[in-house]
C-alpha cells in the first residue's frame, strides 16, 4: 500500500491541455459570428438544421461544427431541436415531396428576426436529385434563402462563413 502511495506521489501530470488549438481561420469566423448575433439577436446564435431530402454528405459537415475541432459551443452558437427557438435554418439537399410543407412549417415556425442558410450544390440546383419524381425542388423554391454555402459537401469552414455571411447582411431583419 505504501509503494503504491509513493508511485502515485511520484507520478508528474501526464495531462494534455484542454482544449485542442484550432485553425485561426476558425477563430476568426467563430468570434466574428459571435460578435454579430448579439448585435442581431442580443444573445447567442440558436441554430435549426433541416434536412428535406439530402444524401446525408452536408449533415456529416454540420456535425463536424460540433467536434472538438471546431466546438461551436464557445462561440455561443447552438444547435436547437425546436425551430421556435432558433434564429438560423441551415438546410441541406433538395426539397423533396414529403417534406415541402414540413419545411414551410418550420420557416413559418421560426419567429423574426430569421435567417436561412442553404448548405450544398443539391439546395441550390438539386445536384444529382434533378428531375427525380420526388423531388420538389431546391430550397428556394419552397422557403426564402438568405444565403447559399456551396459545395459537395461544402466544408465547416464554408458553412461558417455562410452563417457570416448572412449575419453581415442583416438577413432577415425585415422578416
Amino acid at each position: 500500500m505504501r509503494s503504491l502511495l509513493r508511485q502515485i506521489l511520484k507520478t508528474p501530470v501526464v495531462t494534455e491541455a484542454g482544449r485542442p488549438s484550432a485553425d485561426p481561420d476558425v477563430e476568426l469566423l467563430g468570434n466574428a459570428i459571435s460578435e454579430r448575433a448579439r448585435k442581431v439577436f442580443g444573445r447567442s446564435l440558436h441554430i435549426r438544421e433541416v434536412d428535406p431530402g439530402s444524401c446525408n454528405g452536408c449533415e456529416i459537415e454540420i456535425a463536424g461544427l460540433n467536434g472538438p475541432h471546431y466546438d461551436l459551443e464557445r462561440f455561443g452558437l447552438h444547435f436547437v431541436a425546436s425551430p421556435r427557438h432558433a434564429d438560423c435554418l441551415l438546410v441541406t439537399g433538395p426539397v423533396t415531396r414529403n417534406m415541402a410543407d414540413p419545411l414551410k412549417r418550420t420557416y413559418d415556425a421560426t419567429p423574426n428576426p430569421k435567417f436561412v442558410v442553404a448548405v450544398g450544390d443539391c439546395s441550390k440546383d438539386c445536384g444529382i436529385f434533378a428531375g427525380a419524381y420526388g423531388v420538389v425542388g431546391p430550397v428556394s423554391a419552397v422557403i426564402p434563402v438568405d444565403v447559399l454555402v456551396p459545395g459537395c459537401p461544402p466544408s465547416p469552414r464554408a458553412i461558417l462563413a455562410g452563417i457570416l455571411k448572412a449575419l453581415d447582411a442583416g438577413a432577415g431583419a425585415a422578416r
